[in-house]
């Protein structure tokens, strides 16, 4: 697995929550966390699947994403 780093806007426990579906479907659960107290909200990943799945799942939960 490789670890992918991501900057987004997921900036709250709520936001956290309306997001996990959506990580948990692509990535499985327990293989990603937001560190909602980084300024930049980084969202890291334990996967093998490539960064643009992961931003797909991030995008169409609401919100906004960009690798580091």
């Amino acid at each position: 697995m490789k670890t992918l780093k991501f900057k987004t806007n997921i900036n709250c426990s709520g936001c956290v929550a309306a997001v996990t579906p959506a990580l948990n479907e692509v990535a499985g659960k327990d293989n990603w966390r937001v560190d909602t107290q980084n300024p930049s909200k980084v969202l890291t990943v334990n996967t093998n699947l490539p960064e643009a799945n992961i931003a797909a799942a991030v995008i169409k939960a609401g919100y906004k994403i960009e690798a580091l």
